[in-house]
């Protein structure tokens, strides 16, 4: 997440093979790892890191289940895990489906900070049915940075040898359908993690095993805040503080989640690396956040399917 990207089946020209895929591959090694490209794209200012929580925006007095909207109370590591649990549970037992509008900005694996990304996303989960080990289903449509417009992705976990299938936006990259492993070369640079880590079931499991590391770490802080704004709703807002750093992979200084409550699902995240020393600021390690989010619209196989005509992989066979 390396097979050769050439190797695209239905391509039948000689000349197709040696031009066409070719610089299908460069644009792909440029672009769809990368996020840079020829073309411009809007600059997206980085996430600032909140300043840290003061003693006057803390309520004290209140039961950490007895908060008004508003209001910030200090709950231990253990309470919010249990939030965290309870609608993971609640999450693999109701949500088979769901699509919605993901913003993803992240440091990929070499820690550098790449633009901000937008993309439309279909998903059928590994639990529908509230049954787990189903294949992951994902459908993909970039909407920006404007280098990545309409790019589409499909994977299904089970099919087409568990590679993506890839059609990039552009007149050569509309010619064909480039099919790439998800952990392989292409598909990873730029990125933090493999699509086969995508989604709001994931994200919460990541988050437990993230806090049960820290359950019992006295330099751990836990902040919540209900009534927090996020598509119009008011949600639960929980914010993780370090004092100082704990050696492990994926450490932060900070990090916050939104929960829904009555949903039982995240629909955002983010977390901070440490205070630059010269300038006390925090950079950005990775930001998912989900908006308009409908869960179990009955998707089917054809909103996983090449083959349909809503989708520009369609326009690409057909001019075969």
């Amino acid at each position: 997440m390396m097979s050769d990207p050439t190797d695209s089946p239905g391509v039948h020209s000689v000349w197709t093979r040696l031009i066409v895929a070719p610089a299908i591959a460069s644009i792909l090694i440029s672009v769809f790892a990368t996020g840079k490209s020829n073309r411009t794209h809007a600059v997206v200012p980085v996430a600032t890191a909140p300043s840290p929580i003061s003693h006057d925006q803390i309520t004290t007095g209140t039961d950490g289940n007895d908060v008004a909207d508003g209001e910030t109370v200090e709950v231990t590591m253990a309470e919010m895990l249990e939030l965290a649990e309870y609608a993971l549970s609640q999450t693999i037992a109701n949500v088979d489906d769901y699509t919605t509008r993901m913003i993803k900005q992240e440091q990929d694996r070499t820690g550098v900070l790449q633009p901000a990304s937008e993309a439309f996303m279909k998903v059928v989960t590994r639990h529908p049915g509230g049954r787990t080990g189903a294949p992951l289903k994902v459908y993909m449509r970039f909407d920006s940075p404007d280098d990545v417009r309409g790019r589409e992705v499909i994977w299904i976990e089970d099919q087409n040898d568990g590679k993506l299938l890839v059609r990039e936006a552009g007149t050569i990259g509309s010619m064909m359908t480039v099919p790439l492993p998800p952990e392989g070369f292409l598909a990873m640079r730029g990125q933090r993690y493999p699509i086969t880590e995508i989604g709001i079931t994931r994200l919460l499991e990541k988050l437990i095993v993230r806090g049960g590391a820290d359950r019992d770490d006295p330099s751990v802080k836990v902040f919540k805040t209900e009534g927090h704004p996020f598509d119009g709703r008011s949600l639960t807002h929980l914010r993780i503080e370090r004092s100082k750093p704990s050696g492990r992979e994926g450490d932060f200084s900070l990090a916050e989640l939104v929960l829904d409550r009555e949903r039982n699902v995240v629909v955002s995240f983010r977390s901070f690396d440490w205070p630059n020393p010269k300038t006390g600021e925090r950079t950005l390690i990775e930001s998912y956040e989900y908006h308009d989010l409908k869960l179990n619209v009955g998707l089917t196989d054809r909103d996983f399917d090449p083959a349909n005509p809503e989708y520009t992989f369609a326009e690409s066979a057909a001019s075969r």
